[in-house]
C-alpha cells in the first residue's frame, strides 16, 4: 500500500537505525501550517539519551504524497530539518519544550524570510535561547547532525541540520573566525555538540583563546553572509537609506571590520527577502538588481566610517554620496 506521507516515513527509517524500537515522545500541531495554523513543524519528537534529549523536525521537507504529475525536485521541501541535542538531566521524563518553540521559531523565520539554514550557518538570538533563564547561551550555529547526516527521500535529498547553542563570546569568535573551527573546537568537548544552558563558554578557556586568535590571523573572517533581524533599505529622492535595529548593530559594527578592509564583501540578510551586498572597492558605486537586492560598492572610507556610523540615529555615510544610515 503506498504512504500518504512517504517523506515523514523516511525520516522515520533512518530515525529507526539509531532508535530501535525506541518510541519518542512526539508533539504535533493542532491546526496544521497549510491550513492556517501557526507553527510551521507539522511536530517534534524527543527521543531520550542517557545525558541529552536528541529532537528531531518534520515539516522543513516534504512529508506527504504529492500529485502524480508533480516535478520532481532534487532535494526535499527546504532541503532539511531541524535537530537539536538538548542536556538531559539524571532521571528527567519531561522534554524541554521550550527547545521545540525554539525550532518552531527558526522554522518561521525560513518560512517567512525565505532564507534558509546550512551547516555553517549562525544567527544571533538577540538574547537568551531560554526565556526566563540565566544563559550565557545567546546564539546559534549550524552543522550537519553528526550521526543522522543527510538522506535521499521519495521526495528529493535531506539533510538533518542540527542547532547548536553558543555563547556571546563564541559567537564573536564565529565571526571573526568561522563557525566550522568554532564547532571543532567545541567538539573536543561535547563530541555530539549538546546544547547545555548551563555550561561555560569555550573562551574562557586561555588554550582555546590562543586557538581562536591564531585561527582569525591565518584564515581571517570567513563570515560573509549575516542574517540581521529587522534590516533593510529603501530607495527615496536619490537617498538610499540603510535600516537597522540597535539592537543587531554593536555585532555588526564588530563583523565589518574583519571582512570590508581585507578585501572581502559582506552579504546581509534582511527582512522580506531583502538583501545587501557590500563589495569593497575603489570607487562608490550602486545597482539595483532587482528582487530586493541592493548592491553597495564601499571605498576605503565608506568601509571605515560604517562601523562607528551603526549607532542610533539617522546620520550620512562618509565616502558612499546619498547613502544614510538608519538606527
Amino acid at each position: 500500500m503506498t504512504s500518504d506521507a512517504p517523506g515523514w516515513d523516511a525520516i522515520d527509517a533512518r530515525l529507526e537505525t539509531f532508535y530501535p524500537g525506541v518510541e519518542p515522545q512526539h508533539f504535533g500541531t493542532l491546526i496544521k501550517f497549510a491550513l492556517g495554523g501557526p507553527d510551521p513543524l507539522d511536530g517534534v519528537s524527543f527521543y531520550p539519551r542517557e545525558d541529552h534529549w536528541h529532537l528531531v523536525s518534520y515539516g522543513m521537507s516534504d512529508l506527504y504524497a504529492r500529485d502524480d504529475d508533480a516535478e520532481p525536485t532534487e532535494d526535499s521541501g527546504w532541503g532539511f530539518e531541524f535537530t537539536f541535542r538538548v542536556a538531559r538531566a539524571a532521571g528527567e521524563t519531561e522534554p524541554p519544550m521550550w527547545a521545540a518553540n525554539l525550532l518552531q521559531n527558526l522554522a518561521r523565520y525560513v518560512f517567512s524570510s525565505g532564507n534558509w539554514f546550512e551547516p555553517g550557518h549562525h544567527m544571533n538570538a538577540n538574547g537568551p535561547l531560554r526565556q526566563d533563564y540565566e544563559t550565557d547561551l545567546t546564539a546559534l550555529a549550524f552543522a550537519e547532525d553528526p550521526e543522522l547526516g543527510a538522506i535521499d527521500t521519495p521526495h528529493g535529498r535531506l539533510q538533518f541540520v542540527q542547532v547548536v547553542g553558543l555563547t556571546t563570546g563564541e559567537y564573536e569568535a564565529v565571526l571573526h573566525w568561522n563557525s566550522q573551527g568554532l564547532l571543532d573546537l567545541l567538539g573536543e568537548r561535547l563530541p555530539l555538540l549538546v546544547t547545555d544552558l548551563d555550561r561555560p563558554s569555550v573562551t574562557g578557556d586561555p588554550e582555546a583563546r590562543a586557538t581562536i586568535e591564531a585561527g582569525r590571523q591565518r584564515d581571517g573572517s570567513s563570515t560573509g553572509v549575516l542574517m540581521v533581524a529587522g534590516c533593510g533599505w529603501s530607495d527615496e529622492d536619490d537617498r538610499i537609506r540603510l535600516r537597522f535595529q540597535e539592537i543587531t548593530t554593536p555585532m555588526l559594527a564588530r563583523a565589518i571590520p574583519s571582512r570590508l578592509p581585507h578585501g572581502r564583501p559582506m552579504l546581509l540578510e534582511g527582512d522580506g527577502g531583502q538583501r545587501i551586498f557590500l563589495n569593497p572597492a575603489d570607487v562608490f558605486a550602486v545597482r539595483r538588481p532587482g528582487d530586493g537586492v541592493l548592491e553597495l560598492d564601499l571605498p576605503p572610507e565608506a568601509a571605515a566610517a560604517l562601523p562607528a556610523a551603526l549607532t542610533p540615529g539617522s546620520r550620512p555615510l562618509p565616502g558612499a554620496t546619498g547613502v544614510i544610515i538608519e538606527v
